[in-house]
């Protein structure tokens, strides 16, 4: 075992357009609780799915450029499927650190389904990706993959994590989206293809009723993330930091549930 490596209090970067990546944080701290973590999130840049390929590659790789000269971590993750899937190689060519990305979890969809027609929930962006398509031929050629753009979905994760109701209105116009795709009625498993879904997944759950089982990346990213770093001391030295693009008063509304995720610092970048 690897006894070298970082200084134990160097920490894991997690990234995302918002807090969708919490998602993430949660499996990553039942994987390794001791690991130091800066979470930072894009609020000046959200939402990622209505922009361009272009623009969320420059942003991307720029912001974790000068994140990764400013904090040093020892690894980072863009958990985010929209930045992944356009500029986690682009990411890769710039940063000299390992670099975790997050993919839509087509494959374990693949072996879940029994009726053989997969729903696909993610940003408008995420969902017209030619990696998306590359996953689909590799892992799902037998199956039927409906791909649908919830950008709607994205706001309501975001209005739960400040403590607000989730508009139930949303949740029912999504589904139903899903459902009127040609063969949609047969749908028995969802991937949630974007990291902020999960936060609704018990609203979408209630909509779509009993039947449908939902997948997602964040226990195999949390996985990718320790064999990375195997063999590697860690050892928090004080509480770990969420970081925000947009610094004011938007971000106190997030307080709450920051804190449910043990982020009790927070701080503008």
């Amino acid at each position: 075992m690897n006894t070298d490596g970082p200084d134990p209090s160097t920490p894991i970067l997690l990234f995302d357009s918002g807090v969708g990546g919490l998602t993430v944080l949660a499996e990553l701290r039942r994987i390794l609780p001791d690991a130091p973590v800066i979470y930072a999130a894009d609020n000046a840049g959200l939402p990622y799915g209505e922009k361009s390929e272009a623009q969320i590659a420059a942003r991307v790789a720029g912001l974790l450029g000068r994140m990764t000269e400013r904090l040093h971590p020892r690894l980072a993750c863009i958990a985010c499927n929209t930045a992944s899937t356009i500029a986690l190689d682009a990411v890769r060519e710039v940063l000299e650190i390992p670099i975790v990305g997050t993919v839509p979890a087509i494959k374990p969809a693949a072996a879940m389904t029994r009726s053989g027609v997969i729903g696909l929930l993610g940003t408008e962006a995420t969902i017209r990706q030619g990696y998306v398509d590359r996953l689909e031929a590799r892992f799902a050629s037998d199956k039927t993959l409906l791909r649908l753009a919830a950008p709607e979905l994205v706001a309501a994760a975001e209005a739960r994590l400040r403590g607000e109701r989730v508009d139930e209105a949303v949740i029912e116009r999504t589904v139903a989206a899903l459902r009127a795709m040609p063969g949609g009625e047969e749908i028995d498993t969802v991937v949630l293809a974007c990291t902020h879904f999960p936060l609704v997944e018990p609203e979408l759950a209630a909509a779509f009723g009993p039947g449908v089982q939902f997948v997602h990346g964040a226990e195999g990213i949390a996985r990718r993330i320790a064999s990375l770093t195997e063999g590697q001391k860690f050892r928090r030295d004080r509480e770990d930091l969420a970081l925000f693009t947009r610094d004011g008063e938007t971000i106190e509304a997030y307080r709450d549930g920051l804190a449910s995720y043990g982020l009790t610092r927070i701080e503008g970048f």
